[in-house]
């Protein structure tokens, strides 16, 4: 016969690996949808010189990259912190920060 103290761990077990696995699957997907932003902003450019508006085409997903790095770095904290994720998760949004980042400032384009 099992002892009731086993199925309540086994029971926490399960519980924190859906817990972990439901979080890492939202923060993939805040991170494809960070990495699309990313690539829309890098593929803004000049279409021809009398086109103006490239630096607002590309600043606007680079931000928008930004807001959904921050969340993600939330999320990320969160999962963290209640010991469901690892501190690697961490890379990813410092990455995609930092990519939008240099679009908005070294490698923006010229107006």
């Amino acid at each position: 016969m099992s002892n009731p103290t086993d199925l309540l761990g086994k029971r926490r077990l399960i519980a924190r690996r859906i817990g972990a696995a439901l979080s890492a699957a939202v923060l993939v997907l805040l991170h494809l949808v960070a990495v699309y932003l990313v690539a829309l902003a890098y593929a803004a450019g000049h279409a021809s010189p009398w086109e103006r508006d490239a630096a607002a085409h590309s600043s606007v997903p680079a931000g928008l990259t930004l807001v959904a790095a921050a969340t993600s770095a939330l999320l990320t904290w969160s999962g963290v912190k209640s010991r469901r994720l690892r501190r690697g998760w961490y890379a990813l949004p410092v990455a995609l920060a930092a990519a939008a980042l240099l679009r908005l400032t070294l490698l923006a384009p010229d107006p």
